[in-house]
């Protein structure tokens, strides 16, 4: 993991070039939001991953009366091999993390890159390589549609998938059936809250950046603006500030940019206005802020990988959260306010993976925190110890000294004191007040006599 992540800081420049050639990303946002990031969780990897999997020796004072003489060790053992079926729009960061978090957790790794992240693909696996992955650990199959199927298929013991919910959803199928398990990062539908004592102009410039980050082709980008009403106006006239300075731009993926005009369009048949009008280009989409958006929209129930985001006042923090858990989706969510008690209450109530108090985005990457979702956005976890544990199978060894076994003698002879002892001893470990256990002590004490 040191030498990958030495490799990632000697090749920069390829890495940004094969990112460029592949999705257009420009290099501010390649270091940024995938090398960075990459090289944090590698660092983790180096200093915790150790510790995390370390076999976990059971107190004896957690040991029942009825094991006495045994002592237990926790260990991880791996899955075995771990089909990872990766993403393009962060295509350093999603799949080196994924896929580093699986060969440390002792599995091989059969890898399908997505076909639109060809050449930072391949660069990957190189890098793996040349680290000294061993080349049958880690096999990379061809970054084509087809194969994401075939990986499916394949005598793999564990999947992780990041990808839409709708590719998560037939692919949770198959896998059920094959009875193979799996962690899914699916798509969101995150909120930003900006509550009545928020610093509206951060938050204006935070809603910005999530919504702009990386095209809006971000599964965390921010949707869904819960603003309260009396800050609405303000907020709505920093946002305009920052949209005019917009510029349209190309999506990766033509149906994406198809989804999000239907979107807008069926927002604004509902009731939504663009806080900016919008000149339709030829190619490319503007980032658009949608105001008074009914929070039962299709808009604030789908899916958008797209530069778009819609802005909901509202009155009391139970008719935001009512509105916030309409969408079925539970990745991300961020909170706004001066009131950080507040903050940490209104989190407990939100149903997502990560929730951030003044900031978006960012602080999901921490390497230490596990990353995912809940509901419609999947389940399980990719990053931090959780995401380590999660790609290895927890086995129990028990070694028992001594040669004390009256369940095997019962077996062979059956005695009518033994369930006397055992009801003194139930009586003596777990009944209510120092009277009945001392009474269930002497019942235990009286059929140990009995079998005697």
């Amino acid at each position: 993991m040191r030498a990958l992540r030495n490799r990632l800081v000697e090749r920069t420049d390829e890495i940004i070039a094969a990112v460029q050639a592949d999705i257009g990303k420009p290099a501010v946002e390649t270091l940024g939001g995938d090398l960075l990031p990459t090289a944090a969780a590698l660092k983790f990897l180096e200093q915790r991953a150790a510790r995390i999997l370390a076999p976990q020796r059971i107190s004896g004072r957690l040991r029942p009366t009825w094991l006495m003489g045994s002592h237990d060790v926790i260990h991880r053992r791996p899955w075995g091999v771990v089909g990872i079926i990766g993403t393009w729009n962060y295509p350093v960061f999603l799949n080196v993390g994924q896929v580093a978090q699986a060969l440390v957790a002792g599995n091989a790794v059969l890898w399908k890159p997505s076909e639109v992240a060809p050449r930072t693909a391949e660069l990957i696996h190189q890098l793996f390589l040349e680290s000294g992955i061993p080349r049958d650990l880690f096999q990379k199959l061809p970054a084509t549609r087809d194969a994401g199927p075939q990986l499916a298929e394949s005598e793999v013991d564990y999947v992780v998938f990041t990808g839409s919910d709708t590719v998560g959803r037939k692919l949770a199928t198959r896998l059920g059936e094959r009875l193979v398990p799996s962690t899914l990062e699916l798509s969101g539908c995150d909120a930003l809250f900006v509550l009545s004592d928020a610093n509206v102009e951060l938050a204006a410039k935070a809603a910005w950046f999530g919504v702009t980050l990386n095209r809006g082709q971000t599964c965390i980008a921010v949707r869904r603006i819960f603003v309260h009403r009396s800050r609405q106006l303000e907020l709505a006239e920093a946002l305009r500030k920052l949209l005019v300075t917009g510029k349209p731009q190309k999506l990766v993926l033509a149906s994406q940019e198809q989804q999000a005009k239907r979107l807008i369009e069926d927002a604004v048949r509902q009731g939504a206005t663009p806080l900016v009008a919008s000149q339709e280009p030829a190619a490319g989409l503007a980032p658009t802020i949608l105001l008074n958006t009914p929070p039962d929209a299709t808009f604030c129930r789908e899916a958008c990988f797209a530069p778009v985001a819609a802005i909901i006042p509202f009155d009391t923090l139970e008719e935001a959260v009512a509105g916030a858990i309409r969408s079925p989706f539970g990745l991300g969510a961020s909170i706004f306010t001066a009131d950080l008690t507040a903050a940490q209450e209104l989190a407990a109530r939100i149903p997502a993976g990560h929730v951030t108090i003044n900031d978006v985005l960012a602080p999901t990457a921490h390497p230490a925190t596990p990353f995912g979702g809940r509901g419609a956005s999947g389940w399980g976890v990719t990053q931090g110890a959780d995401g380590l544990l999660g790609l290895t199978v927890p086995q129990a060894v028990t070694v028992r000294s001594g040669t004390f076994r009256p369940h095997y003698e019962e077996a062979i002879t059956p005695d009518p004191a033994t369930a006397e002892m055992l009801r003194g001893l139930l009586r003596w470990t777990h009944a209510r007040g120092l009277g009945e256990k001392i009474r269930g002590c002497w019942q235990l004490i009286h059929g140990v006599w009995k079998k005697k």
